[in-house]
């Protein structure tokens, strides 16, 4: 059921955005919420992504395809298994969206967006396992606005960041 209390459909939510911007966190949080799969992009990233990354060079798009794919894959498995599932996964580009998406409307975009201050600041506290916050910058630069995606105010908390998830997508 929707949250509005209507029957609906399998669902599966990216949520996108820059490094730093709380996917994980969210995610996580939102998973354990609701009892949904929840999948970090991250962690699908072949080697030679995450090195290049830990050596702080951005990934051309000819190094993000093969993972993407593989993405949307695994969420289309689990949609097709009957499963709702979370993504976090960045999706910077529309090009990215399209390939995440594969053609399913069942596939929905939250982008998680914040100020870039406020995620640098956020990226200064904490410690990823492979991604620079010296990368943020590019990050802003690629990402490409998303009008079909719900907009997620990150600034306040992440309980309030899935309060909005949870009413744009009724769930």
């Amino acid at each position: 059921m929707g949250g509005d209390g209507s029957v609906r459909g399998k669902l599966a939510v990216v949520l996108m955005g820059v490094t730093g911007c709380g996917k994980t966190t969210i995610g996580e949080l939102l998973s354990r919420e609701l009892g949904w799969v929840f999948l970090d992009g991250d962690d699908f990233h072949p080697e030679t992504n995450v090195r290049k990354m830990a050596e702080g060079v951005p990934l051309t798009d000819d190094d993000r395809y093969p993972w993407l794919e593989r993405l949307a894959t695994e969420m289309g498995e689990r949609l097709d298994a009957g499963s709702d599932c979370i993504l976090a996964c960045s999706a910077l580009k529309r090009r990215y969206r399209e390939i995440l998406a594969a053609g399913r409307e069942e596939v929905r975009f939250a982008h998680l967006k914040g100020p870039e201050e406020l995620i640098g600041r956020r990226l200064t506290e904490r410690l990823h396992r492979y991604m620079p916050a010296s990368l943020l910058r590019s990050q802003f630069e690629a990402l490409e606005e998303s009008p079909e995606s719900l907009v997620v105010d990150i600034s306040t908390t992440p309980e309030d960041a899935i309060r909005q998830i949870r009413r744009g997508f009724g769930i």
